[in-house]
């Protein structure tokens, strides 16, 4: 059974989903392609980003469960994140929408039954030096839910700066 504290994670990754999904729905698709500035993300750029990022780090809670001691963890650099962000034009922005949304039930599916023990097992990140070993809760808590909330803020920034 899910920890009271997973249920509040997994409700707060719907909740920051959601918060996309309603800032975005009045928007025209010229709107959710425009980058604010060269060195900044659309918000076309952060859904497809998300889409990426989400299910990779529900995939390596899975791993990490399923694999005792594995490391953890990708950097900046990695191909499958560039390619989410580098290339928008070739983008659908309802697909885009889409996927997001089904991001809400895949978050509820693969995280909703992991019990105590295995929100508590830890592994090491891949740079150690900087995280260490942390356990399956910090993957989620991290760079699930506190990622998705930073994006929330992006994307509202973003429609602040439209004419």
């Amino acid at each position: 059974m899910t920890t009271a504290t997973n249920t509040q994670a997994i409700e707060s990754i719907q909740k920051s989903i959601d918060q996309i999904l309603s800032d975005v729905s009045g928007l025209s698709e010229q709107d959710i392609r425009w980058n604010p500035t060269p060195e900044e993300w659309s918000i076309l750029q952060v859904v497809s980003h998300l889409n990426e990022a989400t299910p990779y780090w529900l995939g390596e809670v899975e791993r990490v469960l399923a694999e005792p001691g594995a490391k953890w963890g990708r950097g900046l650099t990695d191909p499958a994140r560039l390619a989410a962000v580098g290339n928008p034009d070739a983008l659908d922005v309802q697909v885009q929408l889409d996927e997001l949304k089904n991001n809400k039930q895949q978050v509820a599916d693969r995280l909703g039954n992991l019990t105590e023990d295995q929100l508590q097992a830890e592994n090491p990140h891949r740079n150690f030096e900087k995280f260490g070993n942390k356990p399956v809760s910090f993957i989620i808590g991290h760079f699930i839910d506190e990622h998705l909330q930073k994006h929330v803020g992006q994307v509202q920034r973003n429609i602040s700066k439209l004419a």
